[in-house]
């Protein structure tokens, strides 16, 4: 493979032997960076390779292929194939997770993948799906988003290493478009890409119908997004080998203008493309929004505690296709659970709580997962487990909490506390719960309505955890 020689800002070191330059927005030195591309070696024998579309369409994973030649050519040798992810935020969200699936999927089935990173094209913003032009980045937000979404796929690729194919050593390889995109000018890309772009055909895909039709339009600048796209694709097939192209079903338009472009400029075939469902609940809605927003993979924006109560709380109706698509369960496992649904005796979110597992452990890894478990069961109302200020301030950022003066709190009734707190808005509502018993401090129910705070009941000095029922929680902080 040939050498790449980019300039960059730092040379980051991701775990699990990933070894990654990102390329400049600023750069600072006129001295290339170099990096071999990965290397795989096989140290054992591979058992026999499964289709991976056929493994897709068993799961769901499949909304279209660009021609069933693709079926063929995945079982005959292994193949390269690339998934985008445009910068336009600090961290991946749960709209990106089924990328980072799919591609685990092809790795397990002995094919070799590539994460691209939209350094280039999140500056003018895919219209797919969009009612409104994207708000422009300035070079250091794309800087900054470029390095938190690169580290968030090295690290969950990277820790989703093939489990079945022996010792095989695969890097995470994560490039980035803004390294050739840099170099064109206006006139090279009129010249090289866009005479053999068709208006008609550009104007009929979907994602620009839609926009033209709306009351605000389309720019020509997102106009030509499909164009910048499908020329990534003829980049990565002719220096990379890369031969597929997945995304979600929004994305069939950027990809097949890639495959046009491919065919048209090199006259060549043997460029495929793939899609997947968007994430969608049974009731048509988007999966991956909670109350507070996007459901963000990277911990340093939502804990893996609050990342694990997402999925626990996934409705029935759902929970057994997300198993199918979002974890690497065996189909057969997945309809035993399915099976127990169904049964008298079936504990509630017993699914829930494996697909929870499953995904968290995924994303987060088993330190995430840990995390996640102690959280839950520490802060489930009645637990015997005892609470300390580290696990409280775990999930700090989960909770709605409140400061209060130690002085303040110290002999305070509990029902007064519940609502100068936030927790109640009125003293009947606390009462009314308390003598339901659903109300908790420090997850222990209180049945008394003359409890008062007493300093062993601030956890470690510093902080009361209040509950109401199982979900509602207030923190106090004691300054």
């Amino acid at each position: 493979m040939p050498m790449a020689s980019i300039y960059a800002p730092r040379t980051l070191l991701f775990s699990h032997s990933t070894k990654l330059f990102l390329s400049p927005f600023k750069p600072f030195s006129s001295i290339p960076l170099q990096f071999t591309r990965t290397t795989c070696t096989l140290r054992q024998p591979l058992s026999p390779r499964r289709n991976i579309i056929e493994v897709l369409e068993e799961r769901g994973l499949v909304e279209s292929i660009t021609s069933d030649a693709l079926r063929t050519a995945s079982s005959s040798s292994p193949l390269k194939v690339y998934c985008g992810f445009d910068p336009t935020a600090e961290s991946l969200h749960l709209g990106n997770l089924l990328g980072l699936i799919v591609l685990s999927w092809f790795r397990r089935c002995g094919h070799r993948t590539i994460a691209l990173i939209g350094g280039a094209t999140a500056r003018v913003g895919d219209p797919s799906g969009k009612s409104l032009e994207r708000p422009e980045l300035d070079a250091d937000s794309l800087e900054k988003n470029t390095l938190g979404i690169c580290k968030t796929i090295a690290t969950i690729l990277g820790r989703a290493q093939n489990p079945n194919l022996g010792e095989l050593n695969c890097n995470v390889v994560i490039l980035n478009n803004y390294d050739w995109w840099k170099e064109f000018t206006l006139l090279d890309f009129l010249k090289r890409v866009g005479r053999y772009a068709r208006v008609g055909s550009m104007v009929a895909k979907e994602s620009v119908r839609k926009r033209l039709e709306s009351e605000q339009g389309m720019s020509y600048t997102e106009f030509t997004y499909q164009l910048l796209q499908g020329y990534d694709f003829l980049h990565l097939f002719q220096n990379e080998g890369v031969s597929v192209q997945i995304g979600g079903s929004d994305q069939w338009g950027n990809i097949t203008a890639g495959t046009e472009l491919i065919r048209k400029i090199l006259q060549v075939e043997g460029a495929h493309g793939l899609t997947f469902p968007l994430l969608l609940k049974s009731d048509g809605t988007k999966f991956g929004k909670s109350e507070d927003g996007a459901i963000w993979l990277s911990p340093s924006v939502l804990s893996p505690y609050k990342f694990y109560q997402y999925f626990f709380t996934v409705p029935d109706a759902d929970v057994i296709r997300f198993l199918k698509i979002l974890t690497f369960l065996d189909i057969e496992e997945i309809i035993a659970l399915e099976g127990e649904m169904m049964k008298p005796g079936y504990v509630p979110n017993t699914a829930q709580r494996r697909l929870a597992e499953e995904v968290t452990k995924f994303v987060h890894g088993e330190d995430g997962l840990a995390e996640a478990l102690k959280a839950t069961e520490a802060l489930r109302p009645g637990s015997e487990t005892k609470l300390d200020w580290k696990t409280i301030e775990g999930i700090a950022e989960d909770v709605p909490s409140c400061s209060l003066a130690y002085n303040e709190v110290l002999n305070l009734s509990l029902v007064d506390l519940s609502v100068s707190s936030g927790l109640f808005e009125s003293k009947s509502a606390a009462r009314r719960l308390l003598k339901q018993g659903g109300l908790y401090l420090n997850n222990n129910r209180v049945d008394s309505e003359s409890k008062r705070i007493e300093a062993a009941d601030i956890v470690d000095g510093k902080v009361l955890l209040l509950s109401a029922g199982k979900k509602n929680k207030v923190l106090v902080r004691i300054a």
